[in-house]
């Protein structure tokens, strides 16, 4: 992937770029806050862009939505230390494709980046048991959107950046059973697309 990354430690950032070229992956850019991951986002027009949430100038919040304004098509990751659920699902509702912590191993980062070429959200596996768990108190919202609990089983593991394979096997059903779901869940919420669902229902407090 041509990836740009941003975060406001040098260090940090050359880290992240040895990591990446050793998984094969192309980067065309670095910047040190926000304004300039924007600038480059737009001159490069990136397939990736990972952002740090604290950065000068230019949070990494804000760039993700100016970003994702102007060019919906580029992916962005968000690569950082908080694990405030507020930044957490600011970042989701802004349209980011994924959020990794910091304190991952290197295998795990690859792995999750990766993903995103077969179309699931990049997420970090504490982050993504913090958003399955705290879907318990959605009861109010369910019954506005009729959404099922078999339904809401489904929408809450597509938050966690689970693929429909993986999905389906995890609640021991086939893969056509669960397009069948996701299907329902769209017409429902009245959205095009999973990414709009998971956001749709972070909005509404359904998850």
């Amino acid at each position: 992937m041509r990836i740009i990354i941003a975060d406001d430690h040098s260090l940090f950032r050359d880290g992240v770029i040895s990591l990446l070229i050793a998984g094969k992956h192309e980067v065309i850019g670095q910047a040190g806050n926000g304004a300039e991951a924007v600038k480059l986002s737009l001159e490069l027009s990136p397939e990736l862009v990972l952002l740090d949430i604290h950065m000068p100038v230019m949070s990494g919040l804000e760039a993700l939505e100016q970003i994702k304004f102007a060019r919906p098509s580029i992916q962005v990751v968000m690569l950082t230390v908080s694990e405030e659920d507020s930044d957490l699902k600011k970042a989701i509702r802004s349209g980011a494709d994924g959020y990794i912590l910091k304190n991952i191993n290197a295998n795990e980062f690859l792995s999750l980046i990766d993903n995103l070429k077969n179309g699931n959200a990049a997420i970090s596996s504490s982050v993504a048991t913090r958003l399955f768990k705290d879907v318990s108190s959605a009861g109010e919202k369910i019954k506005k959107t009729a959404i099922s609990p078999r339904e809401l089983e489904i929408l809450k593991l597509v938050a966690a950046g689970k693929s429909n394979n993986e999905i389906a096997g995890q609640l021991s059903v086939s893969e056509n059973t669960v397009k069948f779901h996701l299907k329902n869940i769209m017409q429902k919420l009245s959205v095009s697309n999973r990414t709009e669902a998971v956001t749709y229902a972070l909005q509404e407090g359904i998850l």
